[in-house]
């Protein structure tokens, strides 16, 4: 809890309305509303007010009399009273709140949704009871104005023992509710809301297999990209035009690019995947190779013709490396030499990738004035660090060298382990290069 939460608990106490108090569309603003106003109660007592009596273990309010708040001289029965005997915390007040809000009409009770969900996970069963009670006559009712905040509540709230009986009512009503409800959950801001939503509107079908690719296509949310992705391939048939693979095929993500590589078998177009062959995630080459190998097209001697072509895709090497055999090294160790980066890089760890290491061969990448090629040669030879010389790594720290080539001399000295290292270490400790720096005063620390 911190001063944001005090604050909005102090100024629903007196009176000011909800809206006003939270940005009622975080679940945070909601939980910690709740906190503050039971730690500002808890620190502000006061006897309940004359118009409540106490049966037992309950407390029941006359009629159209308004629940209690932290200050007695309030007593005008408007939307703060019951939402701060909502968070009450005296489990008998907040039962009695509970059973006088279900009296209350659709509108005003709307406002008080978040809390009534929040009450649904209450440690008390006397107050969680009434609490579900209430939830599941009111949601169905709820309007697309209500749910984000609704939703996203009951959501935060499934990390409490007893919160998954709000998210089961929630989902079931989702499931029934109206399309703009739904649109409005897609929409809003909650991430864990966001998700719920698209999961039930691929099981609804709520939009055409063309909205769900546009919209795997777009969400930076990785969760949502698989679900609409499902959405749209689970459309996908030989009749299947551009309009559902195109947004696919082009995302920037590479998650949402491998199913609709893979939805190319579905549509009977595995032509098409030879073009992912060599794309620059893995998870995408080997989504094509899979589609190929399902109509008996082998990838290999397809990697072979473009890494022996004029023009070489940067991942070739790799994706040859992938599903070629330790003789396509041959052709490897050449590629190390060709002059695009990309290609360079590639090779050396395409090479890793088929398990062979020559370490003399090896390290004269390790002044490529690519960084990407030092960094995979780097990485092929921390395991053989001790066939390397010591006193050529430890030349490649000097300040004539560029950064990248320093820094992986030192990660390989790291690995090799000589016994001046710490001499070493201590003599870059206030080097200019922030990376060396920090590098060796982590393995002094060590």
């Amino acid at each position: 809890m911190d001063d944001t939460h005090t604050a909005a608990a102090t100024r629903l106490a007196g009176g000011t309305p909800l809206t006003s108090v939270i940005d009622t569309s975080d679940a945070a603003a909601w939980t910690g509303l709740d906190l503050a106003v039971r730690e500002l109660v808890r620190f502000r007592p006061s006897t309940p007010p004359d118009h409540a009596r106490a049966t037992g273990r309950r407390f029941w309010w006359k009629r159209n009399a308004p629940p209690p708040s932290p200050n007695p001289s309030c007593r005008e029965p408007d939307e703060p009273e019951p939402a701060v005997a909502l968070c009450h915390p005296d489990g008998r007040i907040r039962e009695a709140a509970l059973r006088r809000a279900a009296g209350l009409p659709a509108p005003e009770l709307r406002p008080l949704l978040p809390l009534v969900a929040i009450r649904c996970a209450d440690w008390a069963e006397a107050v969680r009871e009434p609490a579900r009670d209430l939830l599941r006559a009111a949601i169905p009712g709820v309007g697309p104005d209500t749910i984000v905040a609704l939703a996203a509540v009951v959501l935060r709230m499934t990390r409490r023992r007893h919160g998954e009986a709000a998210r089961t009512m929630l989902e079931a009503a989702l499931r029934e509710a109206p399309g703009p409800v739904l649109d409005a959950l897609l929409t809003g801001g909650d991430r864990a809301a966001r998700r719920l939503a698209y999961r039930i509107a691929v099981e609804r079908r709520h939009f055409s297999p063309e909205r769900f690719a546009a919209a795997a296509a777009a969400d930076p949310d990785g969760v949502v990209q698989d679900i609409c992705a499902d959405g749209a391939v689970a459309g996908v048939g030989p009749e299947t035009g551009d309009e559902v693979l195109a947004p696919l095929l082009r995302s920037p993500y590479s998650r949402v690019r491998a199913a609709g590589v893979t939805a190319l078998r579905r549509a009977g177009r595995p032509g098409e995947a030879e073009a992912y062959l060599s794309d620059r995630s893995p998870m995408v080459r080997a989504c094509a190779r899979y589609v190929l190998r399902q109509y008996g097209i082998e990838a290999a001697p397809l990697y072979r013709a473009l890494c022996a072509g004029a023009v070489i895709p940067p991942a070739a090497p790799l994706g040859l490396a992938e599903c070629g055999a330790r003789d396509d090294a041959a052709l490897l160790w050449d590629l190390t030499e060709h002059p695009q980066p990309g290609v360079r890089a590639h090779a050396v760890a395409g090479l890793r990738v088929l398990e062979v290491t020559d370490v003399a061969r090896l390290t004269p990448l390790l002044d490529d004035p690519a960084p990407g090629v030092v960094r995979e040669t780097v990485t092929s030879l921390v395991p053989w660090a001790q066939r390397l010389s010591v006193p050529e790594l430890r030349a490649r720290l000097g300040t004539e060298h560029p950064r990248h080539v320093r820094v992986g001399a030192f990660r390989l000295l790291v690995a090799h382990g000589c016994p001046e290292l710490r001499e070493i270490a201590w003599s870059l400790i206030d080097d200019a290069e922030p990376k060396l720096r920090a590098n060796s005063r982590a393995m002094l620390r060590s």
